[in-house]
């Protein structure tokens, strides 16, 4: 099968606006492949192999991780991109980067960081992503962060469009200071390979929640045969292979329905592109709707699917007691450390000192967000429970 020919609006990467410290350039990688290269290479990525979305990581060792949902993230990113005439590596880049922000215990965990930062600044799990790559990864002898191009940059902040409506929130300040100092153009779109990045997030996230789902027992995969989208699918595995194991008809329903949502991107955006007329990567980041979409039937039944999983899955009991104990953790320990600093390692301890409560509190919320889910069980036992010394 031929690969299709370079889109008009694709990034170029020999046409990169550059980092915002000037290196010399890769001889054997393009500037996003370094990116992705970084990314890869960065404590950060590294930690998400022990944190987790829904689940806690400790619950089983089946279920997704931040790791293995960034790798699936960039898998379709880069199927996406590479369908579409785009710049692949970008795409992987932007998707492998864009869950490095959030703290242990998924979802909850964010939750209650939240409510911690609330007095302090907030906290937003993109916003920490991008001080992740641009401030806390310290690497390198001459910046802090990865330093990456313009374009991943922006990609990862601006990946599900444009912001500057969420700037009037505190916990956006990060963002409004670097770009006082580097314009990332805030107020339009990505690039088209970033918009992958974001769609391609959708699909691995509804699949892979529907897959753990039926794993943990949370629901029964006959369950969704009436739900739509998946239900088509699964009745025509069902009929197809009637005798077929349980499980490999669950792995199948779930690779057809990916398919189906690549499918329907693909269809959706060669709509969209040709009648917005696009010509440039520029013309995409001005427009004044997504280039790289689901079409409106696709995004009802995603609707209807997402409707299904929160009140099967993500309020089942069991989610939400270990999402009561996650909580409990993170507020107790920062709580802690913001009356206690010095029961901080001594890194972070340093860090602390010499700043008033928000400067002290977004320091804790650092060490915090940080963490992987075991340690911060770990962490929590060792600060709380008198019986753990070491």
């Amino acid at each position: 099968m031929a690969l299709p020919t370079r889109a008009p609006y694709a990034e170029d990467p020999a046409l990169s606006l550059g980092r915002k410290v000037a290196e010399p350039e890769s001889r054997n990688r393009t500037p996003f492949a370094r990116d992705r290269d970084r990314i890869i290479h960065a404590t950060a990525f590294r930690r998400l192999k022990e944190k987790t979305q829904v689940f806690v990581a400790h619950e089983g060792d089946h279920f997704r991780t931040r790791l293995t949902h960034s790798l699936e993230v960039a898998q379709v990113a880069r199927s996406l991109a590479s369908a579409l005439g785009l710049d692949a590596d970008l795409a992987e880049t932007i998707a492998l980067a864009h869950d490095l922000g959030h703290p242990p215990f998924g979802h909850a965990g964010e939750d209650e960081l939240q409510i911690q930062m609330e007095p302090f600044g907030g906290f937003d799990h993109n916003v920490q992503t991008f001080r992740v790559v641009t401030k806390l990864e310290r690497r390198y002898p001459r910046w802090d962060g990865l330093n990456l191009t313009w374009e991943t940059l922006e990609g990862v902040i601006k990946h599900n469009g444009p912001v500057t409506a969420k700037l009037s929130q505190p916990s956006w300040n990060a963002i409004k200071e670097f770009d006082a100092e580097y314009d990332l153009g805030l107020d339009t779109w990505a690039s088209a390979e970033a918009q992958c990045a974001a769609l391609a997030d959708d699909i691995a996230y509804n699949n892979h929640d529907v897959d753990d789902g039926v794993q943990a027992g949370l629901f029964h995969l006959k369950e969704l045969l009436d739900v739509p989208l998946i239900g088509p699918i699964l009745a025509g595995v069902y009929k197809e292979y009637p005798d077929l194991d349980p499980g490999i008809i669950r792995l199948e329903a779930v690779r057809r329905m990916i398919g189906a949502m690549i499918d329907d991107v693909l269809a959706e955006t060669a709509r969209r592109a040709v009648s917005s007329k696009v010509g440039s990567a520029d013309d995409v980041r001005q427009l004044d709707h997504a280039l790289v979409a689901f079409s409106r039937d696709m995004l009802e039944d995603l609707g209807r699917l997402r409707e299904f999983l929160m009140n099967r899955m993500y309020r089942h009991w069991k989610v939400n007691r270990t999402r009561s104990q996650a909580r409990r953790i993170l507020a107790e320990m920062f709580q802690l450390f913001m009356s206690e600093p010095d029961v901080l390692p001594t890194e972070w301890f340093a860090r602390s000192q010499n700043r008033d409560d928000a400067g002290r509190a977004r320091v804790v919320c650092d060490y915090i967000a940080g963490m992987t889910d075991r340690f911060a069980i770990e962490e929590h036992r060792r600060l709380f429970h008198l019986d753990v010394w070491n």
